[in-house]
């Protein structure tokens, strides 16, 4: 192999294990008629991204500082759009979460130098799956990671909602607790009831799984594919959405948003549904019709509610549900611990350096 040979198949090297600089080049000897005319290019420069936040965990951006440039939103709160909008422009890939809407307009504004977005959730509504696609863009999120951490929050805002412990930890600390009553703060019993999943994916498998030792009478689910196999393994019914919602006495959202499941649980089901039911929903808060929902528990349509997910998030202070004490709002918090929401940051920062360099991501939409 002669030394230009050599030069060119060294430069290959280098560029794809992302090692290339001119200092590589002139160590490699390469003859100076070669370095001396070659001018400064793209690929010496460091791929650009924009972080759409501070407190990211901190492993996904310093994966990324060792090989990108960032611009990074310095607050601990979503960047506000026209902050985004200004700075997004020239960036290679983004950093974001499910607060941050990817639409025309922000890709028009980011330009064609947009290769990846990268999101640190399993859901992906926020983002123009379609305008990406269509300007090549790829899309990176973090679906496997979170569901034993969502699938265990289910379950307790199931037992928070079930048996009032919001409630009776209020009445504990406002005076009224007066004495040990038979049947004060009496809620409602996992054991022998029906507890009905709508969305049998990764979460409500798992969700299946911690609900059968509570010794359920039936668990029973509905889902847009055949799973039999599935739900033979975990001694689950698969059931036509009528019969789940007409015949549960818990159910627990589990599906993911789309056209199809937007406001899908709106006054038309509340009504079917049992007067004593109580509902769940851990998926997204634009799978319920909010006001429907408000109605039906003013009204006696169904018992009680339990949720992570509203719309809009965070909701406003006067919002009806934050009066009620049949319902648990918690603030979208179903991957919130500290293992999971690290390790959806270090897969976050994979994908966009996965992307960047055109190899697998670990999760692709």
């Amino acid at each position: 192999m002669n030394v230009f040979s050599r030069a060119i198949s060294l430069r290959r090297s280098a560029l794809f294990f992302g090692l290339l600089n001119k200092s590589v080049l002139i160590s490699r000897a390469a003859p100076p008629l070669v370095v001396a005319t070659r001018t400064h290019c793209y690929l010496d420069m460091k791929p650009k991204v924009y972080v759409t936040r501070n407190d990211y965990a901190r492993i996904g951006l310093d994966l990324l500082k060792e090989e990108c440039d960032l611009s990074i939103w310095d607050e601990a709160y979503p960047v506000p759009r026209d902050e985004f909008l200004k700075n997004v422009a020239g960036k290679d890939a983004i950093f974001c979460s499910l607060n941050d809407r990817i639409d025309k307009e922000l890709l028009d504004q980011a330009g064609p130098s947009l290769k990846i977005v990268a999101t640190i959730s399993v859901g992906f509504d926020h983002i123009d799956v379609k305008e990406c696609r269509d300007r090549g863009i790829r899309i990176g999120y973090t679906p496997e990671v979170l569901t034993d951490a969502t699938a265990e929050l289910t379950v307790a805002l199931l037992l928070a909602t079930a048996r009032r412990l919001f409630e009776a930890n209020r009445e504990a600390h406002t005076g009224g607790w007066k004495s040990w009553s038979p049947m004060w703060m009496c809620g409602t019993s996992i054991k022998n009831s029906v507890v009905g999943i709508f969305g049998f994916g990764r979460i409500g498998q798992e969700v299946a799984k911690r609900i059968a030792p509570f010794k359920p009478a039936q668990i029973q689910f509905t889902s847009r594919t055949d799973k039999c196999l599935t739900a033979e393994e975990l001694g689950a019914t698969q059931v036509p959405f009528d019969e789940l919602i007409e015949t549960s006495d818990f159910i627990i959202i589990a599906c993911s948003y789309t056209m199809e499941t937007a406001n899908l649980f709106n006054d038309s089901v509340f009504s079917r549904m049992k007067p004593s039911a109580i509902l769940i929903n851990t998926s997204r808060g634009g799978v319920v019709e909010q006001h429907d929902l408000i109605h039906a528990l003013k009204a006696g349509k169904i018992l009680a509610a339990g949720l992570d997910v509203t719309t809009p998030e965070p909701l406003p202070l006067d919002s009806p549900l934050l009066q009620m004490s049949n319902v648990v709002v918690l603030p979208h918090i179903g991957s919130a611990d500290v293992e999971t929401r690290t390790e959806m940051s270090r897969i976050t920062a994979c994908n966009i350096l996965a992307g960047l360099k055109g190899v697998k991501m670990i999760s692709e939409v």
